[in-house]
């Protein structure tokens, strides 16, 4: 079973990425378009609003780079990061615990995403697209290191 298991890792991180990602996504575009409910309740966070409106533009755009497997691990890294600030500035000045604040999404996206910054995106990625092109680019400029 443990070999079972295994096999479908890169799939499963894949899997994991992407609903983490679009959910990611789905927080930004909320605040930023008001759709999906809005920022808040309803509405969108003015333009410029330190910090919300900066916290939607990265989770738009790092769960949407999160979301293709693309730059992965930056895009996680700067999610991560957003979600940590946000926990100790919003959340934990109320209490400590996530479950006392209202802080667990902060807290699981921060952690969810630090676990993508050291397993990368899977096998279901842009990056792996990208990343098999420029090796097949690599050897067709050099005809002679496939001969070696």
């Amino acid at each position: 079973m443990p070999e079972r298991l295994d096999a479908v890792r890169p799939y499963a991180v894949s899997l994991f990425r992407i609903v983490t990602g679009l959910l990611f996504a789905c927080h930004g575009a909320a605040s930023l378009f008001g759709v999906l409910g809005g920022a808040r309740g309803g509405g969108t966070v003015p333009v410029g609003d330190w910090p919300g409106w900066y916290a939607a533009v990265i989770q738009l755009v790092a769960g949407t780079l999160v979301l293709l497997g693309l730059g992965t691990r930056s895009a996680a890294f700067a999610a991560s990061g957003s979600m940590a600030y946000a926990y100790f500035t919003v959340h934990q000045p109320q209490s400590l615990m996530p479950l006392q604040n209202g802080g667990e999404a902060s807290a699981m996206f921060c952690w969810a995403f630090a676990l993508l910054i050291f397993t990368g995106p899977g096998a279901l990625a842009l990056d792996g697209l990208f990343a098999d092109r420029a090796r097949r680019d690599r050897a067709e400029a050099r005809p002679e290191a496939a001969i070696a």
